[in-house]
């Protein structure tokens, strides 16, 4: 089992208050990632779920028994850290099986956990190994290893591969999605990249200043955002935002637009002027000063062959038009 339901959490330091009445039900074997901006309170909140930090109010219950005001170990989770936090001095397989050891398990029942975790983590070659003489992307596992062999009834990770280049961050999130799959353990999951939060989560919580803005699947997220926040937050590159007349014209205070959903068209009713253009290979985006609007990011193919100055017609596509009022709240259609 591994629910975790928050009622009314709140946090405050000082007076300063960071998290303001969270009310949350993550269900078991849920992947839930917490994203939004630097400061918004998202690993914060995760702290507060582990018991490293005390909830000012509200109450956290998991597998529907009071946690508030249990320590850390006493609620059957495990934490995976930024920081790997490995034993220099240790191999790996003492690095993965040190929490056992602390609990007093037999040392036969430690080698069994620690190599079948090993095997799941494909760091099985590595058990005698350790830490300097390995990547960065195999000590995240190790961490993540000396995590699997509590058995935990939910892992957190707070932003695990922020210390990983681009290419190793691709594969990790890919590693840590195969092993949510296998082991069927809930997990929460703390980033600031959105990209990380739509490829992994079941359901992501997007927070802000400390009060959470929608929840949802990634896709929710994506086609209905509840406001220009989440609207901006989530699609990369974000929404393109569109204020004055063009605005009025759709009965909106603000009109949103994502970049994949701008057409190039001959007879397209926004006329611009192309500024930069950074092409990926398979995609192409386009900056566009469009007459009477402003600045435009286009997403195009990656054929288009379009330079600094040429002019361009764009097209939004219909149906895909996202419509704010004066409060940044989304209208409905």
């Amino acid at each position: 089992m591994g629910e975790i339901v928050l009622s009314q959490v709140k946090k405050s330091f000082g007076g300063i208050s960071i998290i303001q009445g969270i009310d949350l039900t993550i269900e078991d074997g849920e992947f839930v990632v917490f994203v939004g901006p630097s400061g918004c309170g998202k690993s914060t909140l995760l702290r507060l779920i582990a018991g490293l930090e005390d909830t000012s109010s509200g109450t956290i219950a998991i597998d529907g028994r009071d946690a508030t005001r249990l320590p850390p170990a006493r609620r059957g989770l495990a934490m995976v850290f930024q920081s790997y936090a490995l034993y220099p001095h240790m191999t790996v397989g003492k690095n993965i099986a040190f929490p056992l050891r602390m609990a007093g398990m037999p040392k036969e029942e430690q080698e069994r956990k620690v190599e079948a975790a090993a095997k799941v983590l494909n760091l099985t070659p590595y058990l005698d190994r350790r830490p300097s003489q390995l990547s960065g992307g195999q000590r995240q596992r190790v961490a993540i290893g000396r995590a699997i062999v509590r058995e935990p009834s939910a892992f957190l990770f707070d932003e695990p591969l922020s210390n990983l280049d681009a290419a190793l961050r691709v594969s990790m999130r890919q590693e840590i999605s195969e092993l949510h799959q296998s082991l069927k353990t809930t997990m929460v999951y703390v980033t600031h990249d959105q990209v990380e939060a739509m490829t992994m989560a079941d359901k992501i919580v997007v927070l802000n200043a400390g009060r959470i803005e929608q929840v949802g699947s990634p896709l929710e997220l994506y086609k209905t955002p509840a406001n220009l926040f989440v609207a901006g937050f989530i699609g990369s590159p974000k929404m393109n935002f569109i204020e004055g007349a063009e605005a009025a014209k759709h009965a909106a205070h603000t009109l949103g637009v994502r970049p994949e959903h701008v057409d190039i068209a001959a007879d397209g009713p926004w006329k611009g002027v192309v500024g930069i253009s950074e092409h990926l290979g398979s995609d192409t985006f386009l900056k566009v000063q469009v007459e009477g609007i402003g600045p435009l990011t286009v997403r195009a193919g990656g054929e288009v062959r379009l330079r600094h100055g040429d002019p361009v017609s764009l097209a939004p596509q219909t149906g895909k038009l996202h419509r704010f009022d004066a409060a940044g709240k989304t209208i409905a259609a």
